[in-house]
């Protein structure tokens, strides 16, 4: 019994289908030359897979709508979409590579039983030959590149321990043509950094981070903290409220104008949640001449306010943002969370050195 084009289609159509690949496992192991495709289009569809990953990590995660559950479903929704396209006929062009270098694998196996012969057919190191590749053989392995001094974090590299390499140690992939094989010795220790700042981002850092200097002399709180905390309320500057003439309000950090406040305002939709269930609702807000002016009255909610008092003079990301929200500023039972993910995001940091 050999695998069908069907059979293979339908063991990478769905990332849940395990009595697919319980199948492909079988016919792989019984040696069927068929099944090559299937399992290079599985390989294929598993890098794809790690590419969708990647980008999604690029992409800033600051929305309205960002969750875990939403995070579940976007990453079955990448893997998904791997397997269509690693199942494709077309693909990206991996899947033709792995499948011939399998091909060239299966031809003429040699039985597991049978001795070696004393002259093989293939090219053979003479013992002088053997003795002048040994040394080479036996170089350690370079050491990482020495991290960036950049104020953007990277993720260190650990330590590679030096190995003899032999000829039946080195994996088949190598024979694969360069642009696919990559080598982890010669190339230089890769760096990761979060997602970057986008150009409105860094403008709205810019503008706001003045103002926010001078409110930290005034409460303590480190000014990245603060304009973190506009950039949450405000989406990087793209939801500030606007007046009706649509001129900005400089509404910063959704501060509503409530019956104690005797300057102009402007109304805007807002979500909140009550009883656990998020809510649209139009309410008013604060307007301001200024963002100046917007970050002054920021600090006297925060300083004339007792419930904002264990705030004060924080310099902990997760105890600032969890301190605002236990004193009541949001009903987003996720504020705490969002607030600090922007505070040590890669987005902020890039901002700020940029």
């Amino acid at each position: 019994m050999s695998i069908t084009r069907d059979q293979a289609s339908v063991a990478a159509a769905n990332i849940f289908d395990v009595s697919g690949l319980a199948t492909l496992k079988h016919q792989a192991k019984a040696g069927d030359p068929a099944s090559n495709k299937a399992v290079a289009k599985q390989f294929e569809a598993l890098f794809l897979q790690m590419v969708l990953k990647s980008m999604r990590d690029a992409t800033p995660h600051e929305g309205l709508f960002d969750s875990e559950q939403t995070q579940m479903y976007e990453s079955l929704l990448d893997q998904q979409l791997g397997q269509v396209l690693g199942g494709s006929n077309r693909g990206t062009g991996l899947a033709a590579m792995i499948e011939a270098q399998l091909s060239r694998q299966n031809q003429e196996p040699q039985p597991f039983d049978a001795p070696l012969p004393l002259q093989p057919a293939g090219p053979a190191f003479s013992l002088p030959q053997q003795n002048k590749m040994l040394p080479l053989l036996q170089l350690p392995i370079s050491s990482p590149l020495p991290l960036s001094s950049s104020s953007v974090p990277r993720v260190p590299m650990a330590p590679v321990s030096p190995r003899p390499a032999t000829p039946s140690s080195v994996p088949s992939v190598v024979s694969l043509p360069d642009q696919v094989a990559v080598s982890a010795v010669s190339a230089p220790a890769p760096t990761f950094s979060p997602a970057a700042a986008s150009a409105a981002q860094r403008a709205f850092v810019h503008r706001l981070l003045p103002a926010a200097m001078a409110a930290e002399q005034k409460t303590g709180i480190p000014a990245h903290f603060m304009v973190a905390h506009a950039a949450l309320e405000t989406g990087w500057g793209k939801s500030e409220p606007r007046r009706a003439d649509g001129s900005p309000s400089f509404n910063l950090f959704g501060i509503k104008a409530g019956t104690n406040w005797h300057g102009s305002s402007v109304e805007a939709t807002t979500t909140e949640v009550v009883a656990g269930v998020a809510q649209r609702r139009t309410e008013r807000f604060r307007a301001y001449g200024s963002y100046a002016e917007a970050m002054n009255d920021y600090v006297q909610l925060l300083t004339n306010n007792p419930r904002y008092a264990t705030a004060l003079g924080t310099r902990e990301p997760a105890r600032f943002a969890q301190r605002l929200q236990s004193a009541g500023y949001a009903t987003d039972p996720l504020y705490a969370a969002k607030l600090e993910r922007i505070i040590d995001g890669g987005a902020l940091r890039q901002a700020l050195t940029g």
